[in-house]
């Protein structure tokens, strides 16, 4: 079992920590946070062991899980990879895009494995048609939350919108050719509701909405590809599948059938899959646990990290 100890004991922290305790594949050493009275408010209730100084606390573990508000991430990082530490670190990777350069070229150097935080990769609707993704051309998310304090020191940009860029980083195999963006600060100092458009050089367009002062949860994604339309529902774990093939001479009484302008026909059909249920925070942490047991690749790299994070910044400046 690997040693883990968390930085940060804030809400997702509490998270991480409960689910790393429960985790067949680490061993909780104890966490650190620097609100002594949270520490030890969080120390007694759960009865997890708090470390009064984080170097004690790296030295103690083979992985630090970092769930720090995400300034603090860079420095946080760079003490555990200093250490030989291999580190899990929450989405956005870092504050900035120099700041994650150095962090891989730091893991490099230290031959450690680092891995980011984008929970939604394990998110079992998207699971479940990940593999039916195939060249989307057209991608529309909508990824819209409740107001709440919490996340507000950043944009929401990275704070929400970050989830889709990833997801849409990891499916469109091709570099980014221009961005446009707008967005506006309602009720923080940073905009709290962004749009923002990303094409590709291979002539895939993605149109992301994000907000955190709406009056309902939301977190969908749509794509849109040849003979294809795949729904993701993030919030409920549900997706849809609907596909399209020439059609049979002799249709069924049952059968969707369509007719373009030319006098094509297409016959439309659901292609649903299964989804199972999982605990998409429990699956990543677990994951990293076993790239770093096999020797193999994280799911979500920090290189997937630091160009997620490219992008979101290239949509921050256009505000």
């Amino acid at each position: 079992m690997l040693k883990a100890g968390v930085l940060g004991a804030g809400h997702l922290g509490k998270i991480h920590l409960r689910l790393l305790n429960q985790s067949d594949k680490y061993e909780l050493v104890g966490f650190y946070d620097a609100d002594t009275e949270n520490a030890k408010r969080v120390a007694e209730e759960f009865g997890y062991i708090y470390f009064d100084s984080i170097d004690d606390l790296i030295e103690a573990v083979d992985v630090v899980d970092i769930v720090t508000p995400t300034l603090s991430h860079y420095d946080c990082a760079k003490k555990a990879i200093n250490k030989g530490k291999h580190i899990f670190i929450e989405k956005p990777i870092t504050k900035t895009v120099e700041e994650a350069e150095t962090i891989r070229t730091l893991v490099a150097e230290h031959g450690v494995k680092g891995q980011v935080g984008h929970v939604e990769r394990f998110n079992p609707a998207f699971i479940a048609v990940r593999d039916k993704i195939d060249n989307p051309m057209f991608i529309e998310t909508h990824r819209l939350a409740e107001f709440n304090p919490r996340g507000t020191d950043v944009p929401v940009v990275l704070d929400l919108m970050i989830h889709d860029i990833d997801i849409i980083l990891s499916v469109v195999k091709s570099p980014v050719k221009h961005i446009s963006a707008s967005g506006v600060a309602v009720v923080s100092e940073t905009p709290d509701i962004a749009n923002a458009r990303i094409e590709f050089k291979n002539g895939c367009v993605a149109n992301l909405t994000a907000s955190r002062i709406s009056l309902k949860n939301m977190r969908k994604t749509r794509f849109f590809q040849k003979d294809a339309y795949i729904s993701v529902d993030f919030l409920e774990k549900k997706c849809e599948v609907v596909k399209m093939k020439d059609a049979p001479e002799n249709p069924g009484d049952f059968d969707m059938i369509l007719q373009n302008a030319e006098g094509v026909k297409k016959q439309i059909y659901f292609d649903n899959p299964e989804i199972d249920n999982n605990n998409a925070i429990l699956d990543e942490l677990e994951t990293f646990a076993d790239a770093i047991n096999n020797n193999t690749k994280p799911i979500v790299t920090l290189h997937d990290g630091t160009e997620a994070l490219r992008v979101a910044t290239m949509i921050i400046n256009q505000f």
